[in-house]
């Protein structure tokens, strides 16, 4: 994104804000191409059958985001970071529901590899939720990063600045918060 459409995202995202009704459309456009790499990133290496595809994932996030009356956002940042938690639960919550249902017995695989930070090997989307919601009870601002690396794609500079941290402290929830779902996920 270039900054002129990064100010032109947050000036939408301000008026969204205030309550224009047409900002929701302005903004669409401006996000929905790193909206759509998100959610395709959340994909790839899993199963191709997926009954939601990253169009669909980033459509029902985003109807999601602009619905939410009385929503604040900061600026461009802060706006893909509640994408991030959206991408989340729509997906952990389809999941659920695909697993209910005896076809969709193994659904829900997606690949990321929690000792680096590069994807290579599936794990259960269900299992990372429930991972996740126990390391929010344990650490909250760590559970916080790992949703912002692994769903926003979030770069360590971009997560400090929405947690309002410092770049080391970033780094070092990162690593803990990966040795600990390693460990999480491996008992599972």
């Amino acid at each position: 994104m270039t900054e002129k459409n990064e100010t032109d995202a947050t000036q939408m995202l301000n008026d969204l804000t205030s309550g224009d009704a047409t900002a929701a459309q302005r903004l669409l456009p401006l996000v929905y191409a790193e909206l759509r790499a998100l959610a395709g990133s959340l994909f790839r290496g899993g199963r191709s059958d997926h009954t939601l595809q990253p169009t669909a994932l980033v459509h029902e996030a985003y109807i999601k985001l602009v619905d939410q009356s009385g929503a604040e956002w900061n600026n461009r940042i802060h706006f893909f970071a509640v994408a991030a938690t959206a991408m989340r639960q729509i997906l952990s919550n389809h999941a659920r529901a695909k697993r209910a249902d005896k076809r969709g017995a193994g659904w829900g695989r997606v690949t990321i590899d929690v000792a680096s930070d590069t994807p290579s090997s599936a794990i259960d989307l269900v299992a990372l939720d429930e991972a996740l919601e126990h390391l929010v009870k344990i650490d909250p601002r760590m559970q916080r990063v790992v949703e912002l690396r692994f769903f926003a794609g979030m770069t360590v500079e971009e997560v400090a600045k929405v947690l309002d941290v410092s770049k080391t402290t970033v780094e070092g929830d990162w690593r803990t918060a990966r040795a600990w779902l390693k460990q999480e996920l491996a008992d599972s």
